[in-house]
């Protein structure tokens, strides 16, 4: 029986390297677009529940930019669209003692800090909460009673199918020939083309950024004839140019603004003048492409904090958050992907995932199963916790992953959990599964292989599968003659996806390996143990009060016959 099995895998052709996430960009898929629709107020209630009202600098370039709309006879009525933290209105009522202020936000989260800034006065500002591309603005305010509205880095946020609709809910509440001030990010900007490297594209000029807000780049002529339709007249356009630069962190950030003034009209025929036009040259030239050796404006304002404006574009972005882990009388810290940006990460190695935490449990319980043997882990993510619960007891231990950014955090999290001699015994390695150059290389440092290979949640990638098997079936130990509990074997605990149990057992026999053990959902018999050394269902919960059973996960084992 051995004999015909070990013939069948000679007869397997080598496994082909497999790319596992795409390696062009695809663009995001229908059902986040989706999502990012529908949970747009949650994202940006996170984004204020994280950065308060540290984000944005205080607008205080506004009276230097549109003075004339603010000042001049009788009490101006204004109102401030995607109001934020108050950014633009508490300038505003500082600078023009006769201004009452409308500010509106659709995150609940940003209108409370408004309301909770000490220059908040309801006589002179009323905040509240309000989608404009849904909620009817004409609940808050009277029709035709707003001189100016503002709209600050706001629009960007929304989906361009959706502009209209905010714009026909201002225009009820704005006098004839009112204003709309406009400033927001033009085609071009540092951050677009950041964005065009990663897999972050909605639609054309359309992005979501890493924490789930979106971001549109405007050109003028889709903002013109954006406006232009709902009856609104650009009477000032200007591209704004700005090298915001970081001098401690040795970084140029080439910023690019589009600003306009709009009029609502009360003509059909009413046209801007030529004077006023001619104000389009405000910031750097109307033309969409600045000249290279033009200078940058001096006095232009940006509205970020320099620290905010360098994360916002991903030079510095705080996207890990820590895991505490208890495991076996041992407190592991480790850093993984923060959850509100695993949204728009491909490599689920930057996760830490339940098999993992299950695995590590049953490992720090019973380190007889690992004690004195090569270990080698399969797909180990950037928390590595089965390695470093297995290194304590097992002879050399090799943690691996196909993903650089998920080995380079893995090795940060190694460091700051062990101390030798552990942190000698365990060796990091690259293995993308298939790929000969990494095969032969961890061939090269044990050319024995390993008595247990460990892989948790590998298994969820159909064509992934027979690369799995194969890459084990060349790094497992070819030790023929040890007992049945000290056989080499490959353990993976998994939860059911897109492979099913059928499949995965045959893709295993292809090459060499059979099921021996396996811990199966339901109560716990003498068939489904792990090596006999499993605890129940019952007595892992009563040992781990903390783990998560949310999913269903099953351990299995399965030992070579070659």
């Amino acid at each position: 029986m051995e004999s015909n099995t070990e013939n069948n895998v000679k007869q397997q052709q080598p496994a082909q390297r497999i790319q596992i996430y795409p390696p062009t960009t695809t663009g995001v898929s229908p059902f986040w677009i989706a999502k990012y629709e529908r949970d747009a107020k949650k994202y940006w209630d996170q984004f204020y529940r994280r950065h308060q009202d540290k984000f944005f600098k205080d607008r205080h370039y506004l009276d230097k930019e549109w003075d004339q709309y603010f000042s001049g006879s009788g009490r101006k009525v204004i109102l401030e669209v995607g109001c934020g933290a108050g950014n633009a209105v508490f300038p505003l009522i500082a600078t023009y003692p006769d201004v009452f202020v409308y500010a509106c936000d659709f995150s609940q989260r940003a209108v409370n800090l408004v309301k909770a800034h000490k220059e908040f006065n309801e006589t002179r500002v009323s905040a509240f909460v309000c989608d404009l591309t849904s909620d009817d603005l004409g609940k808050h305010i009277s029709p035709a009673s707003v001189d100016v509205v503002t709209m600050i880095f706001v629009l960007s946020a929304l989906s361009p199918e959706k502009m209209p609709l905010v714009l026909q809910n201002i225009k009820k509440v704005l006098k004839p020939n009112g204003y709309v001030l406009f400033r927001d990010y033009a085609v071009g900007d540092l951050a677009q083309e950041r964005f065009s490297t990663k897999d972050q594209q909605i639609s054309e000029n359309f992005y979501v950024r890493g924490d789930g807000s979106r971001a549109f780049y405007f050109s003028n002529e889709f903002l013109t004839s954006l406006f232009k339709e709902q009856g609104l007249d650009a009477e000032e356009l200007g591209l704004c140019c700005k090298q915001v630069e970081n001098r401690a962190r040795e970084l140029v950030m080439n910023r690019r603004w589009v600003q306009a003034v709009f009029r609502y009209s009360d003509s059909v025929n009413y046209s801007p003048s030529s004077e006023a036009l001619s104000k389009s040259d405000l910031c750097c030239q109307e033309n969409i492409k600045p000249k290279a050796d033009a200078e940058p404006i001096k006095d232009f304002v940006v509205d970020m904090s320099e620290g905010m404006a360098v994360e916002m574009f991903g030079a510095l972005t705080n996207d890990t958050e820590v895991i505490e882990i208890e495991l076996g009388g041992c407190d592991i810290k480790i850093k993984v992907l923060s959850k509100e940006y695993q949204h728009t990460c491909k490599s689920t190695g930057l996760m830490l995932w339940e098999s993992a935490r299950l695995m590590a449990a049953i490992l720090a319980r019973n380190p007889s199963i690992v004690a004195g043997k090569r270990v080698l882990e399969l797909g180990s993510g950037c928390g590595g916790i089965c390695s470093m619960v297995a290194v304590r007891s097992a002879s050399i231990m090799v943690a691996t992953d196909g993903d650089r950014t998920a080995l380079e955090l893995l090795n940060q999290n190694i460091i700051s959990n062990l101390r030798p001699p552990f942190l000698t015994k365990l060796v990091i390695k690259k293995l993308e599964w298939g790929n000969r150059d990494d095969i032969d290389a961890i061939k090269a440092m044990n050319n024995e292989g390993f008595e247990v290979i460990i892989g948790t949640d590998v298994t969820y990638i159909p064509d992934a599968i027979l690369p799995l098997f194969s890459t084990a079936r060349e790094l497992i130990s070819s030790n023929k003659s040890a007992e049945k509990d000290q056989a080499p074997a490959l353990i993976l605990c998994h939860i059911f996806r897109r492979v099913d149990e059928p499949s995965l057992l045959s893709a295993a026999s292809r090459y060499g390996f059979r099921l021996v053990d396996k811990w199966a959902k339901g109560s716990p018999n003498n068939e489904s143990k792990l090596n006999q050394l499993l605890v129940s269902r019952e007595q892992f919960r009563g040992a781990y009060p903390n783990f998560s059973t949310k999913y269903h996960v099953f351990p299995i084992r399965l030992n070579s016959i070659i």
